[in-house]
């Protein structure tokens, strides 16, 4: 049966974005940053002789790589994200991961402060 494992991360980082809401587009045009975590899932079948659906070290290894990408770095310069929404950071991170880590089947980006979160479920 198959089982869910996943994985959490957080990075600091800076943007820009053009929101169309009166009163909150001025402040989110300048430059400003969060904290950003990110969840990855992996969904799969544990393996008979290790009882892991993955090695953990090897999903932390991988995570490690994409976050020295994004931490404390300007996402608007980022390639790859486009603008740095929720939306695209999650896109962003499932389509980085999905070669080394094939078993990835959602990508939830949040920011605890704002109560702002988006998740995408890969296919």
């Amino acid at each position: 049966m198959p089982i869910e494992l996943t994985q959490s991360f957080y990075f600091e980082a800076a943007h820009t974005l053009r929101r169309y809401v009166e009163g909150e587009s001025e402040s989110s045009r300048r430059v400003h940053g969060h904290t950003y975590h990110a969840e990855v899932t992996l969904r799969g079948e544990p393996d008979p002789s290790t009882g892991m659906v993955m090695d953990l070290g090897v999903v932390r290894r991988e995570l490690a790589v994409l976050r020295e990408r994004l931490d404390h770095h300007f996402l608007d310069e980022v390639e790859g994200i486009g603008p740095p929404t929720l939306e695209n950071l999650c896109a962003f991170i499932a389509r980085e991961l999905k070669t080394t880590i094939p078993l990835v089947v959602r990508v939830a980006v949040f920011r605890p402060a704002s109560g702002d979160r988006a998740t995408l479920f890969v296919d």
